[in-house]
C-alpha cells in the first residue's frame, strides 16, 4: 500500500545526484512538481558516512523516489538545499503506507 495522495500537500523540484566526474558533481535531469510532505525543521541526522549533520527539513514521498544523498531540492519556499539521507519505508503484510523519507541540509 502506497501513501495516500491526499496526504502529499506539497511539491517539490528533485535534481538526482549521479556521482562526480573530473569536473565535479553530476546530476540527471530535474524532475519538478514531485508530489510530497515538507517538514522544515532542525534535527540531528547521520549522513552517507555515518557523522552527525544537522538536517534543516524532512520530505515524505511517494515509495520509489530517485533522490540519493547529494540530490538537489528545491522546497515550496522556494529555498534549495541538497539531500543527506534517502530512506524507504515499508511494511509487508501491514497496512500501513510505504513512504520514501529524504532529510536534507
Amino acid at each position: 500500500m502506497s501513501l495516500p495522495a491526499f496526504l502529499l500537500r506539497h511539491h517539490v523540484t528533485i535534481t538526482p545526484y549521479r556521482g562526480d566526474s573530473a569536473y565535479g558533481p553530476t546530476y540527471g535531469d530535474a524532475v519538478v512538481g514531485v508530489r510530497a510532505l515538507v517538514a522544515e525543521s532542525v534535527r540531528q541526522v547521520r549522513d552517507k558516512d555515518g557523522r552527525e549533520v544537522t538536517s534543516t527539513a524532512q520530505i515524505i514521498a511517494a515509495p520509489g523516489l530517485d533522490c540519493p544523498p547529494g540530490s538537489r531540492v528545491v522546497l515550496p519556499s522556494g529555498r534549495t538545499t541538497t539531500a543527506i539521507s534517502t530512506a524507504r519505508h515499508t511494511a509487508p503484510g501491514l497496512p500501513v503506507p510505504a513512504c520514501t523519507e529524504v532529510m536534507c541540509e
